[in-house]
């Protein structure tokens, strides 16, 4: 069992589970927190993020909250960094002014609660029963901290990806794709089907509940936009169009003096891009990233297209025609393995669009779960008959118009915190995340019927 597949109700099996899915977070915040010396570490990078060492502590801090004190009932260890690490509290603007704990007692500290989390893991008893029954139901409190933990080794990534300076990580390219006899786009039939979930055990509250939802037919581009399709919306003077853009997005843009993606940059005839310190011609071939909700908007309108809702976006991903039931993956209820999609830093770059055939949906769309984090049209709203749990400040305060929706992982996110109901939100500005999109268009009357 890997770390992704849906937890029984045994005990050993959960225990296990969670051992792993801890175990693999921490190897992967060590490689990116080891791989830079103590001043990259204290750095701000950006201010846009917080520095690498503040991400460290945090992690530490929230599995000592609700690992140790919330589900064992212990005495904070660290009473005093509280203030320091409550991501509520501090805008990561303000964060390096903060007197943060120093790298090397940093690691002690998350070192010290991880000893102490595991030797609680020994003698852990998980029941079952209904999601907020517990946080020991299913071991999701200990499900909750390792996601935790894989969405801030995502956040540091990006952060090597803003910092400056030499080449740092290190991965293999993807492989080149076949994408020869892939259509541009496929056809997903109108109707009913089942969005969210009441059953994924280690599922999030604003993946909840699972509920029926319609959606008319409509075509989606089989693969992510690629960087040779947006360089085309480049080369037709795109960010120079105002009636390609929202107004705010128009605005956006003037303001910065946005010309291309972020990291993008025009030399001679050729767009080079820097990805994780190295700059390169930019490969058309791959998915287009770090691109704002604007941009992909933009480039939708020029294409006489729009992007897809979350819910068209989940229906192409999760439903089963054939069976009327609504899959874990794309491909099937089984865990992503290398064959599927392009997920937990395998690579530090999107694989090539038309990759992944055997991670496909059963309406043919491919990329659906990794890559890129896709960008949808829909506000980051809840669910009818969403319930909190455990605590506000994970969805519930962020629901509303100011945020949209992307699904479906990049390559920077981990298996843990990546499934068919996952739901991301950010800002529409926002370019320094690992996001792209696809795009859809309605079905003409009768297709689809």
């Amino acid at each position: 069992m890997t770390a992704v597949e849906e937890p029984g109700q045994d005990a050993e099996a959960l225990r296990d589970l969670a051992l792993r899915s801890l175990s693999a977070a921490r190897a992967r915040t060590a490689l990116l927190t080891d791989a830079v010396d103590e001043p990259d570490l204290v750095a701000q990078h950006s201010p846009l993020m917080s520095p690498l060492v503040w991400d460290l502590a945090h992690i530490g801090n929230q599995e000592e909250l609700w690992l140790l004190r919330a589900v064992a009932g212990r005495d904070a260890m660290r009473p005093d960094i509280d203030p320091l690490y409550d991501a509520f509290e501090h805008p990561r603007a303000e964060r390096p002014s903060l007197p943060l704990l120093p790298p090397a007692e940093a690691r002690r500290y998350a070192a010290e609660v991880r000893g102490r989390v595991f030797d609680l893991l020994e003698g852990a008893r998980f029941g079952g029963g209904d999601f907020g029954a517990g946080l020991t139901e299913a071991g999701f409190a200990f499900g909750m901290v390792a996601q935790h933990e894989q969405q801030h080794d995502e956040t540091m990534l990006i952060t090597h990806q803003l910092r400056s300076g030499p080449p740092v990580l290190r991965a293999p390219d993807p492989a080149p794709a076949d994408a020869s006899g892939v259509p541009a786009e496929v056809l997903v039939p109108g109707g009913e089907f089942t969005m969210g979930t009441s059953t994924e055990p280690w599922a999030l509250d604003n993946e909840r509940p699972a509920h029926r939802r319609n959606v008319p037919s409509f075509w989606l581009d089989t693969t992510p936009v690629t960087c040779g399709r947006y360089a085309a919306f480049l080369a037709d003077g795109g960010y120079e169009e105002p009636r390609w853009w929202h107004p705010e997005g128009w605005r956006f843009v003037r303001e910065q003096g946005l010309r291309a993606p972020l990291f993008w940059r025009r030399e001679g005839g050729t767009w080079l891009r820097r990805c994780f310190g190295h700059v390169e011609p930019v490969r058309d071939e791959e998915p287009v990233v770090h691109v704002s909700w604007y941009e992909a908007d933009a480039f939708a309108r020029w294409a006489g297209r729009r992007l897809p809702t979350e819910a068209e976006w989940e229906k192409a991903a999760r439903h089963d025609p054939a069976t009327g039931r609504a899959r874990r993956f794309p491909w099937g209820d089984g865990a992503p393995g290398p064959r599927h999609a392009n997920l937990g830093q395998r690579h530090l770059r999107p694989a090539p669009a038309g990759s992944y055939p055997e991670g496909e949906s059963p309406y043919g769309v491919r990329q659906l779960i990794g890559d890129v984090w896709e960008w949808t049209a829909s506000d980051f709203l809840p669910y009818p008959g969403f319930v909190t749990y455990p605590y506000k400040e994970y969805s519930e305060v962020f629901f509303g118009p100011e945020y949209k929706v992307l699904r479906g992982g990049s390559f920077g996110a981990d298996e843990v915190a990546v499934r068919g109901t996952f739901r991301n939100w950010d800002y529409p500005v926002r370019r320094q995340i690992f996001a792209g999109f696809r795009t859809a268009r309605d079905a003409a009357p009768g297709e689809g019927s």
